[in-house]
């Protein structure tokens, strides 16, 4: 089963005043630009949101959803005529902007809304959409990702355009908003969703759980799992820690139970790395199913069957999935093209558990990551990889060689301050290659130009970068 794509097998700044600006310009990434450039017809830069309350009623049987919205947006700096949400090819059965009926049409999973009357620039306005159907993946170059109906339950995986195929959204990953998901379900079947959970209330014989997620969160990071779970702490977070839960099938707990046993240790480790968690909790599902990569969403990662052997043979993806939690899921991307920001920056933090948790140093990884590259074609640009090539396995590669080079460039104490401070100064917001390459430079003693030229810009394989080399192109 695919689901999706995310995780392929595969301080304080130096210089005076970074923070108010690094805060003003996360602001601005979120705020303005215009539509993402691999996928134009997702998201609609005219405005942007600040809360979805979300009341879905899903019976697995018949694999039947219905859902109402209630979407609290700003317009931006011109009056709104109309807008448009994503929302796959199900009924609506009511569309309501400001408690007034518009004209709307829905066409090409897109809900486009002219209001009766146009909204201010600049002022707030609610949007309510009722809709049902029977839910199912969105089309996509990597094929059908968002809902999947599993054997007994659903699975929702949206990396990078699949969150339409279930809920209505302004779908850019820079449009981020609060959460509010109320889900009704047989009472057989566990709702997990990243955030925490509020209520869980049983009438007759349906459950309804209700999450919130306070933290900013993108649409496709909206994750949610519907199954026969069995619910373990992972580890005492004593006073003041972060609550880890697993969500797993009972057959599959023993397995689990190793695999998983070091995760807490991780939580600690990229706690004093990366600065502390950035969400309220974080939950881990295994589905009964196969996936062919785990996938992460806010407060919550989702791995297949196949990635519990009880031999920790997925420790690696383990970590790569928790450090998306700081980078990409709180620290976002402004648009597509910067997708290397999440996926180097996670990649090395597998070398980093590695390298801290006795197993190959990030220097041999590394080492070993630049002979594969080496051996394959050198046409892909981290900057700008391109739609087809976003989740190619060179990018992933490539990624955490480019970060271990500037912690070769930095040296180690600027480099963790560095880390550190990114975490911090853009939570809740989104980036650019070019602010995290400005970032860097507020902690390097040399100029970093040519080794983000090289090894961000540029496509041929620089040389290894190795600690003690500067420049490190």
């Amino acid at each position: 089963m695919n689901a999706g794509h995310s995780d392929q097998v595969g301080g304080t700044p130096a210089g005076s005043g970074g923070t108010a600006q690094g805060a003003d310009a996360a602001v601005a990434v979120q705020q303005s630009g215009g539509s993402d450039p691999y996928f134009p017809a997702n998201g609609d830069p005219r405005y942007r949101v600040h809360r979805y309350e979300l009341a879905l009623d899903y019976r697995p049987g018949p694999n039947r959803l219905s859902g109402t919205a209630r979407i609290y947006a700003i317009a931006g700096h011109a009056a709104l005529t109309e807008f448009q949400l994503n929302l796959a090819d199900f009924r609506i059965g009511r569309v309501r902007v400001d408690g007034r009926q518009p004209h709307y049409t829905h066409r090409g999973g897109r809900l486009r809304v002219r209001p009766a009357k146009p909204v201010r620039a600049g002022a707030a306005f609610t949007v309510e959409v009722h809709w049902s159907g029977n839910p199912r993946p969105v089309n996509s170059p990597w094929g059908g990702i968002g809902w999947e109906e599993l054997a007994d339950g659903a699975l929702v995986a949206s990396q990078p355009v699949g969150a339409p195929s279930w809920y209505p959204c302004n779908d850019r990953p820079a449009d981020k908003a609060s959460y509010l998901l109320s889900v009704t379900t047989p009472s057989a079947y566990a709702v997990v969703a990243g955030g925490r959970l509020l209520t869980r209330a049983t009438k007759a014989s349906t459950t309804t759980w209700v999450y919130e997620q306070s933290a900013p969160t993108s649409s496709y990071l909206v994750g949610l799992a519907i199954g026969k779970y069995q619910t373990v702490l992972l580890g005492d977070p004593g006073p003041g820690g972060v609550p880890q839960h697993g969500h797993i099938p009972a057959h599959l707990l023993p397995r689990f139970s190793r695999d998983f046993a070091r995760q807490p240790a991780m939580m600690e480790l990229f706690q004093e790395l990366f600065g502390p968690y950035p969400f309220d909790e974080y939950a881990v599902v295994v589905t009964e199913e196969e996936l062919d990569v785990p996938v992460e969403a806010q407060g919550l990662s989702l791995f297949g069957a196949n990635h519990v052997d009880g031999a920790r043979g997925s420790e690696r993806l383990v970590a790569h999935e928790l450090a998306h939690q700081w980078f990409g899921n709180s620290v976002s991307i402004a648009d597509w093209r910067h997708i290397w920001l999440n996926e180097g920056l996670a990649k090395y933090a597998e070398w980093l558990w590695s390298e801290r948790s006795g197993g190959r140093g990030a220097q041999q990884l590394a080492a070993s990551a630049h002979r594969l590259l080496s051996s394959l074609p050198q046409d892909l640009r981290l900057a700008d990889p391109g739609r087809k090539s976003m989740f190619d396995d060179r990018l992933y590669e490539r990624g955490g060689l480019a970060v271990h080079a500037v912690r070769c460039a930095l040296g180690d104490d600027a480099f963790f301050r560095m880390l550190r401070g990114w975490a911090s100064l853009h939570r809740g917001g989104a980036v650019t290659t070019s602010a995290f390459a400005a970032h860097v430079a507020r902690f390097a003693t040399e100029p970093v130009e040519e080794l983000f030229e090289a090894w961000v810009h540029g496509t041929a394989l620089p040389p290894l970068p190795r600690a003690g080399t500067r420049t490190a192109v």
